[in-house]
């Protein structure tokens, strides 16, 4: 099966590149590496605008009614730009608050892009807690608004800046929290992931273009082409998986989208690597902007060892029943 996106959604992917392009994110994303989060907050309100956040938000309360493609399709553009903030985050509170009072109370602002949410993942440290203004501690016994965040931790990605969440709190709702947050956590963080493969397959064709060895680009060298060949391939096998689970929204599907979306991403940046030569372990070259996510996102929400078990877990049961 095919899975085109519509003319519509075309329009919507072109005019969130045109705008994130205009924005120069690789200067962001090293303010907000920084604890500089006033660029990155611009930029977050642009994104809102453009109803990013409102696609994860029902439209009682002022979104644009709950469209997995639409957001998968959003943030493939915003993966691919290298958009600093807990973008994955905020669309699983969005999820998390889907009950009456909360909802009202908290996702008018979150689809408008007035609040930054921030949800603390079962490791107990949650993503740019310093940077948001909604701290979500989900536990057993309920969904938490936690007083705040505690000091920031570094990660391997200087743009994903973990910190610990307070405990105590308001107690938003009680019993365990929607379980379907996850689901949509790692729908949105496979389709990030996509977009990081797919730029950074983008400027390694476009640098094995232009470096030469022997008077010649690498590029035409044959075992380069088979590199940037076999990425190309996991990336395009991941697409479809991809808007296939945004269909169906089952957590199996949405666990096997983000097995391989994330897998074909740390391929492919692992291809750049060794493409782009010694250029590519410094900090101060963008590719590494693009490299360190690819291997965060790797593991975040849901380690690849975990979203096998979701798949097979629910293959188990097909056979059984």
């Amino acid at each position: 099966m095919r899975f085109l996106l519509d003319a519509e959604q075309r329009a919507f992917a072109d005019s969130l590149h045109a705008m994130l392009t205009a924005a120069n994110t690789p200067a962001v994303v090293r303010d907000w590496s920084r604890g500089d989060h006033a660029s990155g907050r611009a930029l977050w309100r642009r994104v809102a605008a453009a109803g990013v956040f409102a696609l994860a938000v029902p439209e009682e309360y002022e979104g644009l009614g709950r469209r997995p493609v639409e957001l998968a399709v959003a943030f493939v553009e915003l993966g691919r730009h290298a958009v600093p903030g807990p973008l994955v985050e905020t669309v699983a509170a969005a999820v998390l608050l889907g009950e009456d009072r909360p909802a009202k109370r908290f996702l008018p602002p979150l689809a408008a892009g007035e609040t930054v949410a921030t949800v603390a993942a079962p490791t107990g440290y949650a993503l740019d807690g310093d940077a948001a203004t909604l701290h979500l501690a989900p536990t057993g016994a309920g969904l938490y608004l936690s007083p705040g965040p505690g000091p920031v931790r570094p990660g391997l990605d200087p743009a994903r800046r973990l910190t610990p969440l307070a405990p105590g709190g308001e107690l938003l709702t009680p019993g365990p929290p929607n379980g379907h947050a996850l689901v949509w956590a790692r729908l949105a963080t496979a389709a990030q992931a996509l977009g990081v493969g797919l730029a950074l397959l983008d400027r390694t064709v476009a640098y094995v273009g232009r470096r030469t060895q022997f008077r010649v680009p690498i590029g035409s060298f044959q075992a380069v082409k088979h590199r940037l060949a076999d990425a190309k391939i996991a990336l395009e096998f991941a697409r479809p998986l991809l808007f296939g689970a945004a269909l169906s929204l089952r957590p199996a599907d949405v666990a096997a989208a983000k097995l391989k979306a994330c897998e074909a991403a740390y391929t492919t940046a692992r291809t750049a690597l060794q493409l782009h030569g010694a250029i590519g372990y410094t900090a101060e070259y963008d590719l590494s902007l693009w490299l360190t996510k690819a291997r965060a996102l790797r593991t975040a929400w849901g380690t690849p060892e975990e979203c096998t078990d979701a798949v097979l877990e629910d293959a188990g049961r097909a056979v059984g029943a």
